[in-house]
């Protein structure tokens, strides 16, 4: 009789025989012999079963018959068992991609806190009508950017960026710029547009356009007279109505 011990046991074969599956044999000239494997299966468990209603001589026949196929699987698949068996001997690699997955999420929780940081920031300075402009790049390109400003070099927090654009510092008319998930400088002056704006785009709208249209960035702007949040990319501004809205926008620009 088959009990939840067995059953289990028999998921666990099943998720090993796929992912077996999955990286060593799918999209290679073995994929064509999985059908056989599946018939091979299927013998297998006719053998065990037949004896059950009493037909244990044609049951036995097919356990031999399994067996013998089941051994010519070694030749059959002698280059992937000998991939297999490489990669099970190659510890240092499966360190490598060990400490690679953690490092990645590592890397993804820091980003999810940045995050996390700027739109508590922005939601606070969207509501007491403190203009900002926060510039996200990949790197650092000189021929865009007018003046960099003061080098940050710090983690991104809302306390930090609160405090570079509260409007009585020195830094508060300019752009922050992050780069790789860091606040890189601050007081950035950015080019501007030449194109025509709509009357209730001011300065830090022509600036924030004027950087998409020169380069890949995007631009976050707080609008200093309405409270709005914005992002300027590819040569154009969309609003963004809620928190929620700007959070997905800056998962899309941090998290890739």
């Amino acid at each position: 009789m088959f009990d939840w011990l067995s059953i289990i046991q028999i998921g666990i074969i099943c998720i090993i025989v796929y992912a077996f599956y999955v990286s060593f044999i799918k999209n290679t000239s073995s994929e064509k012999l999985m059908r056989g494997l599946i018939g091979l299966g299927v013998l297998w468990a006719l053998s065990f079963l037949l004896p059950w209603v009493h037909l244990k001589l044609l049951g036995r026949f097919l356990h031999w018959i399994a067996l013998f196929l089941s051994m010519g699987l070694i030749v059959i698949f002698q280059p992937e068992l000998r991939k297999f068996l490489a990669l099970i001997g190659n510890i240092k690699g499966l360190k490598n991609a060990i400490f690679a997955f953690k490092q990645s999420e590592k890397n993804t929780s820091a980003k999810q806190k940045a995050i996390d940081e700027i739109v508590k920031a922005v939601g606070y300075m969207s509501e007491k009508h403190t203009g900002a402009l926060i510039v996200f790049l990949e790197e650092v390109d000189d021929g865009v950017i007018e003046r960099y400003g003061t080098r940050i070099d710090g983690i991104i927090s809302s306390e930090l960026l609160l405090t570079l654009f509260f409007n009585k510092t020195p830094l508060h008319d300019g752009a922050v710029i992050v780069i790789d998930n860091k606040i890189a400088y601050a007081g950035a002056i950015l080019p501007l547009s030449q194109n025509q704006l709509q009357w209730k785009y001011g300065t830090r709208h022509r600036a924030a356009l004027g950087m998409s249209e020169m380069s890949k960035s995007v631009v976050l702007i707080v609008s200093e007279e309405t409270g709005d949040i914005s992002f300027a990319e590819k040569g154009s501004i969309k609003k963004y109505d809620d928190l929620k809205k700007v959070r997905n926008k800056l998962e899309k620009i941090l998290i890739k």
